[in-house]
């Protein structure tokens, strides 16, 4: 068997958190989605079987949560930081793919969410 690719993905976290342009959305907050897809070699893993020999996706989730606790106007921005974050954290990551949902945005119209997906590469 030969492994090419190796991913640790996390979907759909949840958070409340108060992102947004509106002074209103900055108070009363509102609902976002976190959907990542990291690029890590894990190989030695699968045969260790030790959480050391690969991304610990605990402690990915808590530096996501730290991120999305920081208030911003922006969900690119948002988006931006946490990659940033990642790549200084841990080294060995390849490459990182983020979707950012905000849940029910107020912006007048009909629609379940907004997002932004952004694919970069350490």
């Amino acid at each position: 068997m030969k492994i090419t690719e190796t991913y640790v993905c996390l979907d759909n976290m949840r958070f409340r958190a108060r992102h947004g342009v509106m002074p209103q959305e900055q108070y009363t907050g509102g609902t976002f989605e976190v959907s990542l897809r990291i690029a890590y070699p894990f190989a030695a893993s699968l045969l260790s079987d030790d959480v050391c020999d690969t991304l610990n996706y605990a402690e990915v989730y808590e530096l996501v949560k730290k991120e999305m606790y920081q208030t911003s106007k922006l969900i690119e921005h948002v988006a931006g930081r946490i990659i940033s974050r990642l790549f200084d954290t841990y080294p060995l990551i390849t490459s990182v793919d983020i979707k950012l949902k905000k849940i029910n945005p107020p912006m007048g119209a009909e629609c379940d969410d907004v997002c932004v997906e952004m694919h970069a590469e350490n």
